[in-house]
C-alpha cells in the first residue's frame, strides 16, 4: 500500500508551570503530528517532538515518502538514514541523555514507523497490538506523575491544580489524580528542592497512600554520595529510584549500595549504552521511549534485551497528546516484559488533537482501543486549533532554564547540584 501524500502539522498545547531540574515548563508544549495519506483512503497517524530542529529534520524526509510502501519498514529506515546523513539533533532540554546520529535517525524513524503501523492496521482491519504479536495484556497500567509546580504562568490566572510546593500540596495533587484516574503507582519529579525536602515529600506520600508503589526522579540532581544517603533513608519505601545521579559510573556506584533498583532514561538512551550500563550493573529498570529508541518494534527488541539481562522495563513520558499515548498503549500491551506501570503526563493537559472517547483511564490503566491501527482518529478542528496555537505562541524549542529566570533571576540548572 503506497503513500500518496504526507502532511506534517506542528502543534502547541497549554502546559502548566511544572518544575524540574532544568527549570520550569513554558506555557506551551510543542508536538508534531504527521498524517500519511495512502491508497484506498487510508490515513496513518504519528506524533513526536515539535521543536524547530526536529521539524527541520522531518521535513528533509517528507518529499522522499510518496510512492513508498507502508509495509516496507526497513526501506523506510534506509530512506531516513540517507536523508539525515551527518545530522545530529541536540537534547535541548537536557533530560534525555543527549543525541547522536543513530539517535537522531531513530527519533525521526519512530514518527513515521508509528504512522506506517497505524496505516497497516487500518488496511488490515486489525489493531497495532496484533501487528506487534498480539496482546500480552488487555490494559496498560500508568502511574500518577506528580510535579512540583507554580500556581500560574506569569500574568495568567491560577490553574485548577494551583501551587504545589509542599508535601501537603503534593499529597493533595496525588489524591486528585488517584481519585480521577485510579492510579495505583505514584511518581514524583524531583531535583527541584534539596534532597531532604524531597525525601520528606516521598514519606508524606507513603503515609497517605499505603500500598501504592512510589518512585522519585531527580533527573541526576544528586551526587553519588547524596543519592546513596537518600536510598538508605527511603529503604523499603521506593519501588525504584530513577536517575539519582549522572552517568553510568555514578549510577553504578549508587546501585551497588541501594536496596531498591535504579531506573533510567538518561544514562542509557541508545544501543551503544546497553553493554557498558548492563556490565556495570548500573540499571535495574530501563525506561523505554519509542520516540527516541526507534519506534514500537525497537521497543520490543529492547524488551528482549532487558529480559535477557534481568533488567526490568517501564516507559518514560514527556508532554504528549493522544496519538503518542495510543502508541504507548499498543506497544506496552504487546510486550510481556513491560511490567512496571508507565509514566504519562496525561492528567496535566487540557486539550488534544484526537477525537475524544478512544482512550479512557480506569483503575489507573488504559484499555487497548478496539478500532484498527492505533484506534484513534484526528479531530480536524482540534488539530487546526493546535496549529494556530503553534503559530501564535512564538516558541520554537523547549527552554525550561531561560523561562525559569522569569521566576528566579539567575537560575542555573540543578544537575548534580546536591
Amino acid at each position: 500500500m503506497k503513500i500518496l501524500d504526507v502532511v506534517l502539522t506542528p502543534v502547541a498545547f497549554a502546559d502548566p508551570p511544572l518544575l524540574n531540574v532544568m527549570g520550569v515548563h513554558e506555557p506551551y508544549a510543542l508536538r508534531s503530528i504527521v498524517q500519511l495519506h495512502c491508497e484506498d483512503g487510508v490515513v496513518g497517524l504519528g506524533e513526536s517532538y515539535g521543536d524547530a530542529a526536529f521539524l527541520g529534520e522531518v521535513r528533509k524526509v517528507l518529499p522522499l515518502l510518496p510512492g513508498h510502501d507502508v509495509f516496507d519498514l526497513p526501506g523506510l529506515q534506509r530512506i531516513i538514514a540517507q536523508a539525515l546523513a551527518g545530522t545530529v539533533l541536540t537534547d535541548e532540554h537536557g533530560l534525555i541523555g543527549g543525541f547522536s546520529l543513530r539517535k537522531s535517525v531513530s527519533s525521526v524513524f519512530s514518527l513515521f514507523e508509528v504512522a506506517c503501523l497505524d496505516a497497516q492496521g487500518h488496511a488490515l482491519g486489525r489493531p497495532v497490538v496484533d501487528l506487534l504479536g498480539g496482546r500480552a495484556r488487555d490494559a496498560v497500567d500508568f502511574s500518577a506523575y506528580l510535579f512540583y509546580k507554580y500556581g500560574a504562568h506569569p500574568g495568567a490566572e491560577e490553574d485548577s491544580w494551583g501551587e504545589i510546593l509542599t508535601p501537603e500540596q503534593l499529597v493533595g495533587a496525588a489524591r486528585r489524580m488517584t481519585e480521577e484516574y485510579g492510579f495505583r503507582s505514584i511518581k514524583l519529579k524531583g531535583g527541584v528542592f534539596a534532597p531532604q525536602e524531597e525525601t520528606e515529600a516521598v514519606r508524606a506520600l507513603a503515609d497517605a497512600f499505603p500500598g501504592h508503589p512510589l518512585r522519585i526522579d531527580p533527573n541526576a540532581a544528586w551526587q553519588p554520595a547524596t543519592a546513596i544517603g537518600v536510598a538508605d533513608e527511603l529503604d523499603g519505601v521506593l519501588e525504584y529510584l530513577e536517575d539519582p545521579t549522572p552517568g553510568i559510573e555514578g549510577m553504578a556506584q549508587v546501585a551497588a549500595r541501594a536496596s531498591m533498583p535504579l531506573a533510567t532514561n538518561m544514562c542509557l538512551v541508545n544501543l551503544g549504552d546497553v553493554e557498558p550500563a548492563f556490565r556495570a550493573r548500573a540499571v535495574g529498570v530501563l525506561l523505554s521511549d519509542h520516540h527516541f529508541w526507534g519506534g514500537l518494534r525497537a521497543t520490543q527488541a529492547l524488551s528482549m534485551t532487558c529480559e535477557s539481562f534481568g533488567v526490568g522495563l517501564s516507559m518514560h513520558s514527556n508532554s504528549h497528546l493522544g496519538i503518542s499515548l495510543a502508541a504507548m498503549v499498543q506497544v506496552a500491551a504487546a510486550t510481556p516484559h513491560l511490567t512496571y506501570a508507565c509514566d504519562t503526563h496525561w492528567p496535566w493537559k487540557t486539550e488534544d488533537v484526537i477525537a475524544p472517547g478512544a482512550l479512557e483511564f480506569s483503575d489507573g490503566a488504559v484499555t487497548v482501543p478496539e478500532g484498527p491501527g492505533l484506534g484513534v482518529e484526528i479531530d480536524a478542528d482540534a488539530l487546526a486549533r493546535g496549529h494556530e496555537n503553534f503559530l501564535k505562541c512564538g516558541l520554537t524549542r523547549r527552554d525550561d532554564t531561560t523561562y525559569m529566570r522569569q521566576f528566579v533571576p539567575g537560575f542555573q540548572p540543578n544537575t548534580e547540584r546536591w
